[in-house]
């Protein structure tokens, strides 16, 4: 009796690339009991992931100096700022998770309009400090 070989599944190939920067700014966290319901500031670290599945006749997915080009777009805008005073965070609380969907809304959105989906916006990551950090994924389902 003849067996077939099973089956593999072919792999797709993804590349993930990274940019990170950074902005300063204050916040007041409404609703908070302790010390962050008073104004207080971070230096806010922000990295962002991008997939593409194929390379431009360069062999990149996408410029890196043209995605922290984008992403530093969205950060200047809240650079030196009280994010409370900042749309949407008048009404919305400034948690580093709130702040890292709103990067990631802008971001994406930039991304489909310049690159017309040949890279997708894999994640935000937010951190207020070097001990703790938020990422921002939006899961397909």
């Amino acid at each position: 009796m003849h067996r077939l070989a099973p089956k593999v599944a072919s792999r797709a190939r993804q590349y993930v690339i990274r940019v990170d920067t950074e902005f300063a700014a204050a916040h007041v966290l409404r609703g908070y009991a302790g010390a962050c319901e008073r104004i207080h500031g971070h230096t806010w670290k922000v990295s962002a992931e991008v997939v593409a599945r194929e390379l431009d006749e360069l062999g990149m997915g996408i410029d890196t100096v043209e995605l922290r080009r984008a992403l530093s777009t969205i950060t200047d805008e809240l650079d030196h700022r009280l994010l409370n005073e900042v749309s949407p965070f008048c009404e919305v609380n400034p948690t580093a998770e709130n702040v890292a969907s709103f990067i990631y809304a802008r971001l994406v959105r930039t991304l489909q309009a310049h690159k017309g989906g040949r890279v997708r916006l894999r994640s935000i990551t937010v951190s207020e400090d070097d001990r703790s950090a938020v990422t921002y994924s939006e899961l397909e389902g």
